[in-house]
């Protein structure tokens, strides 16, 4: 067994030894499985049993190429992700971040009717980009919790049932949902289609006084265009938990106030990482022994 005792990353070349060395393998988001790492030889591993659910560190094709059998861990951190974009929804839009930055530092002198003057969210709308688990569990904290209108954008509608729990959730394209929102949440998954899919020319569709929240993967924004989106006010601002070049933070963003920022903590709770962990060893106990792994992703 080889033990990562201090959660450090491994390289490409580490990588490669470990295919070499061991049965199965505990994958983490900020591991770049490789058509390369997977073309080593010798390959002795048979499985990647991914923690978390995002796969797009893994070249699911290389993997398949080589008899590498992939998994991940759905279904139990959709809540505290869900909670997490309503967290940095609140942030954003009622100032939290800079408000309390502003305090610690000594500055307050005493309540002004003038000061830190945010954003409604009771009432408004939120549009959601990916109507999966995760992003199907913001629009139901933002409709019943905050009386919000959902538009969402999904490559399939919801049961009818399911968009009449949501206040009669309404299904658009992308570009009618970003002119439509006070609120764009992004819950899609990065793939070669969705990198950059908030670019420059998107980000201008939105309204001046609407706001992005991203808990997805990073890349899914063009963070160049954010930035000077940002900086020119064409949108109000942005609440941040992933990052296009991780842990890598564009300097740009660091210096706004109307951002805020979070290192990667969609799932940051005991009781999700716990989960995440035994739904990891059970794709690996199923699959050596023979069995049929229940989250497998690479077929």
């Amino acid at each position: 067994m080889i033990l990562n005792e201090d959660d450090r990353s491994f390289d490409p070349a580490e990588l490669q030894r470990v295919l070499g060395r061991v049965d199965g393998v505990i994958a983490f988001v900020t591991e770049r499985y490789t058509a390369e790492v997977f073309a080593a030889e010798p390959r002795r591993a048979g499985i990647v049993a991914n923690f978390g659910v995002g796969v797009n560190h893994i070249d699911l094709d290389a993997a398949r190429a080589r008899g590498v059998m992939v998994t991940n861990t759905p279904d139990v951190l959709t809540d505290c992700t869900a909670d997490l974009a309503m967290t940095l929804l609140l942030m954003v839009a009622r100032r939290a971040g800079e408000a309390e930055r502003y305090l610690r530092a000594g500055r307050w002198a005493g309540w002004k009717p003038g000061d830190f003057l945010g954003a409604r969210v009771t009432g408004k709308t939120l549009g959601v980009v990916g109507m999966g688990r995760i992003g199907q569990g913001l629009a139901r904290r933002a409709h019943h919790g905050f009386g919000m209108r959902v538009l969402y954008t999904s490559p399939r509608a919801l049961p009818a049932d399911a968009e009449r729990s949501l206040g009669m959730a309404t299904r658009l394209d992308l570009d009618d949902l970003l002119r439509g929102s006070d609120f764009v949440s992004i819950h899609c998954p990065s793939t070669p289609v969705t990198r950059h899919l908030i670019d420059a020319g998107r980000l201008a569709r939105m309204r001046k006084d609407a706001f992005v929240i991203n808990t997805a993967r990073g890349d899914v924004i063009d963070e160049a265009a954010l930035v000077d989106a940002l900086q020119r006010g064409v949108i109000a601002g942005a609440g941040l938990d992933v990052f296009e070049r991780e842990p890598e933070i564009t300097a740009g963003l660091l210096q706004m106030e109307n951002v805020v920022l979070l290192p990667h903590t969609g799932s940051s709770t005991m009781d999700t990482r716990v989960a995440m962990g035994r739904r990891v060893l059970q794709n690996l106990q199923a699959f050596f022994a023979g069995r049929e792994p229940p989250d497998r992703v690479d077929r």
